[in-house]
């Protein structure tokens, strides 16, 4: 596929899991593609280590999402190394899990920080280089919509923002020719949530199809999204779960 060829894209949080799966995707389909990393310096450089050899080009960025400036300078650069920018991947993210009746003040302002706002600022600044045709896919969960166990109600909370700040940004966006989606992905096998991890054996039973899901597969459905197939798709929220809200 070069349904990429000749495009920009930044990815946050793709030091590794769902992010590095989407960073090395969109490279394999020709996009040139700036990540951002947080504090895995030594991660972030393999995967543009392992784009560039395959042929592909790359940068990381040191970049909290919870940090607006550093997201503003994510954006500055990207445009700076690879003169624009056509897809934005909003992939960074944070999983606070804890019982509301003991959900710490701070870890509820850093889920929002990196959840929610750093969202809005990536999307602010990259729009204001963005031609028509740009994409922009925001890395949801299903958890917006169902939370089957306990202790996740302000990851759903941050997870139901994004959902619908998609729909209004497919508003906005529309008459300039960016397309806003937001994909959902159940349990994926990730260092957040490994398939062999101490929540796997309470939802692989809820998995229609047995087994959490890969990262490459995540991937496959942001490279459709950011070609040119995919320019009717706008305000969507995908969801990709093996049936885990079926």
């Amino acid at each position: 596929m070069s349904n990429s060829k000749s495009k920009v894209a930044l990815i946050t949080g793709a030091s590794r899991g769902i992010g590095k799966a989407i960073a090395i995707r969109l490279a394999a389909d020709g996009a040139s593609v700036a990540i951002t990393y947080t504090s895995s310096p030594d991660k972030a450089t393999k995967v543009v280590a392992d784009i560039i050899a395959a042929g592909g080009s790359a940068i990381a960025i040191q970049a909290d999402s919870g940090d607006p400036a550093s997201v503003k300078n994510a954006v500055a650069k990207t445009v700076e190394t690879f003169g624009g920018i056509d897809i934005l991947v909003n992939n960074a993210g944070v999983l606070p899990l804890a019982s509301i009746e003991d959900f710490k003040l701070e870890d509820f302002d850093r889920a929002i920080a990196v959840n929610v706002r750093g969202v809005f600022v990536a999307v602010q600044e990259a729009i204001r280089h963005m031609k028509e045709g740009g994409r922009i896919i925001t890395i949801g969960s299903v958890n917006s919509d169902s939370m089957p166990f306990p202790t996740g109600s302000v990851y759903a909370l941050t997870k139901g923002a994004v959902a619908s700040f998609t729909r209004g940004l497919a508003r906005d966006l529309g008459p300039r020719g960016i397309t806003v989606n937001n994909i959902q992905p159940g349990p994926v096998d990730t260092d957040m949530n490994p398939a062999d991890g101490p929540m796997a054996a309470g939802l692989i039973g809820q998995i229609a199809i047995g087994r959490y899901g890969h990262g490459s597969e995540i991937a496959a459905l942001v490279a459709y999204l950011v070609s040119p197939e995919a320019a009717y798709v706008t305000g969507a929220s995908l969801k990709i779960d093996g049936g885990f809200t079926a």
